[in-house]
């Protein structure tokens, strides 16, 4: 299978003797992986600059658009890679989501998960971890797996009550190797996130071309802007954290379920963009700020639909009818599959 090419170019959104800042499409992987190696973002800097030194500080996940730091200089690698790995980089994300009330639900969250090799526990029907492993391939969402208890766990602390947002979603996030989704079970908290309402509730409005054609706002459609500041770094966290509140973000196909997508299917990106990164030089210590300019989108138009991947499993299509103006929904619960 030869690696299609990805239609979206990399912004630069700064450049100096000793790092690049990108602004990263949706669909375009940081570093090579799987079938992706030309497209990467590393390979495009890489072949733009003619210098195999650059390397990127830190990631994102390829279905994630936003800033990303990378670095010419190898005497500064260690430097700036140490200063992502302790935290020490302000990373805020904004992300369009369903409007409705949040409520910590099952979907996603499991509980009783058992150390590998061990035996299911007869009066609980729990699958030993191996199990999951291997039937997490064959099933639309890990919470599905015979044998596996779905809970709620975690929690949500409301900063400034009875206002719903801003909240504070804590739990403990599990990602098994092999296996597509991560998930919340008991244990530790290894996973904090900020959730708050965006200023802007507009969105960018794209024709079948991904050309944008003006804004309309959010509410009438069901959704919401929602900004996102995490203070830990797991695997699909900020994903896994509105999936658990019940607000899946538009254009996931992977939370609350797996949704079967062509792998050179590039239309409904998830609309999850990493904003802002904010830092101190580790150079010189002076503050650098970046922002991207991608925007949050919604399709529009000539038959195009939007997905929501609700968590009463399926999707939720909704079509744009030119003549009326108006959305049409339709709920599909077929469209899902297991890896």
């Amino acid at each position: 299978m030869s690696e299609p090419d990805i239609p979206f170019d990399i912004g630069i959104l700064y450049e100096d003797a000793d790092i690049v800042v990108i602004d990263k499409p949706h669909f375009v992987p940081t570093t090579p992986r799987g079938m992706w190696y030309a497209q990467s973002a590393l390979i495009r800097l890489r072949e733009t600059y003619h210098d195999d030194s650059i390397i990127p500080a830190h990631r994102l996940d390829r279905a994630t658009a936003g800033v990303v730091v990378f670095v010419r200089t190898s005497a500064l690698r260690g430097a700036f890679q140490t200063m992502f790995q302790e935290r020490r980089a302000r990373k805020t994300y904004e992300c369009i989501a369903p409007c409705l009330p949040v409520g910590v639900r099952d979907g996603g969250a499991v509980r009783g998960v058992r150390m590998a090799g061990s035996a299911p526990d007869p009066s609980t029907g729990e699958a030993p971890l191996r199990d999951i492993v291997a039937q997490a391939r064959r099933t639309p969402s890990i919470s599905c797996i015979p044998g596996v208890l779905p809970g709620p766990t975690g929690t949500v602390a409301q900063c400034d009550p009875p206002q719903a947002f801003p909240l504070v979603r804590r739990s403990h996030i599990t990602k098994l190797r092999g296996v597509l989704q991560a998930f919340e079970e008991p244990g530790v908290v290894n996973a904090e996130t900020r959730i708050d309402l965006s200023p802007d509730q507009t969105a960018v409005v794209c024709d079948a071309a991904g050309n944008p054609r003006g804004r309309v706002a959010l509410a009438p459609l069901g959704l919401r802007a929602y900004t996102l500041t995490p203070s830990t770094g797991k695997t699909h966290q900020l994903r896994v954290h509105m999936n658990a509140l019940g607000l899946p973000m538009l254009g996931d196909d992977m939370y609350p379920r797996v949704i079967d997508r062509p792998y050179d299917d590039f239309g409904s990106p998830l609309q999850l963009v990493a904003r802002e990164l904010r830092f101190a030089d580790p150079r010189d210590g002076a503050e650098r700020v970046f922002r991207s300019r991608i925007p949050l989108s919604v399709p529009c138009g000539g038959g195009q639909a939007m997905l929501v991947n609700y968590p009463t499993g399926g999707m939720e299509v909704c079509r744009h009818d030119r003549r009326s103006g108006h959305w049409q929904h339709e709920h599909r619960p077929g469209l899902h599959r297991g890896r």
